[in-house]
């Protein structure tokens, strides 16, 4: 998905000069990295609001049109009234092409619904991370990356090693390999039914006497 914002170079700063530009359906922003100076931006507000709605635009390269060039950039922070829809803030980093970078990825998970310990077992799946920090050129960036449940049994876990990540893209972990899902079993299951009914009888009082 690409996503394409008009920018426009911002004259004045300071906090009245930012509550003129939001009166104005405009956000106060800034464009930083890539061994450039910074430069203090103004955007529509509509269109910056609707795609913060948006799950890949947080992690996406984006586009910024800003007076005639392009520019490749990543979202690294926003501000938002604390009860109004309205954006406050917004920060973009550039990219150099040529550079790795890293970037927190959203995680899909997928066929939940047939992993033999949901389907068979009756237990549960618990997502313990849902993003994933990755290490990549900006132009294997990608989406989202899939977790693959149709193998998951009751007790078992899939782990950050066990992820499929595309081409050019590594994991980024701190510390042991993460458990990202896992299926728990269902209280009071089959199981412990089972160890009950095979369990062997007391003998009756008096027996073998």
């Amino acid at each position: 998905m690409q996503f394409v914002l008009n920018a426009q170079k911002r004259t004045l700063q300071g906090t009245s000069a930012s509550r003129r530009l939001r009166r104005a359906g405009k956000v106060p922003g800034i464009i930083y990295g890539a061994n450039q100076p910074p430069e203090v931006i103004e955007l529509e507000h509509n269109a910056l609001y609707l795609g913060l709605k948006k799950e890949a635009f947080h992690s996406s390269l984006l586009t910024i049109e800003l007076e005639g060039k392009k520019e490749q950039v990543l979202l690294r922070d926003f501000q938002v009234h604390a009860y109004k829809p309205i954006v406050l803030h917004v920060d973009f980093q550039r990219v150099d092409a040529s550079k790795k970078l890293h970037q927190k990825i959203p995680l899909h998970f997928i066929n939940q619904d047939i992993a033999p310990g949901v389907k068979l077992g009756g237990g549960q799946i618990a997502h313990i991370i849902t993003e994933l920090e990755v290490s990549c050129l900006p132009a294997d960036l990608p989406e989202f990356i899939e977790v693959d449940l149709k193998e998951l049994t009751t007790g078992a876990s899939i782990h950050v090693s066990h992820l499929k990540l595309p081409k050019g893209v590594s994991a980024i972990v701190h510390g042991e390999d993460q458990t990202v899902a896992s299926c728990i079993a269902k209280k009071g299951g089959a199981t412990e039914e089972t160890a009950a009914v095979e369990a062997p009888a007391a003998p009756a009082a008096g027996a073998g006497q």
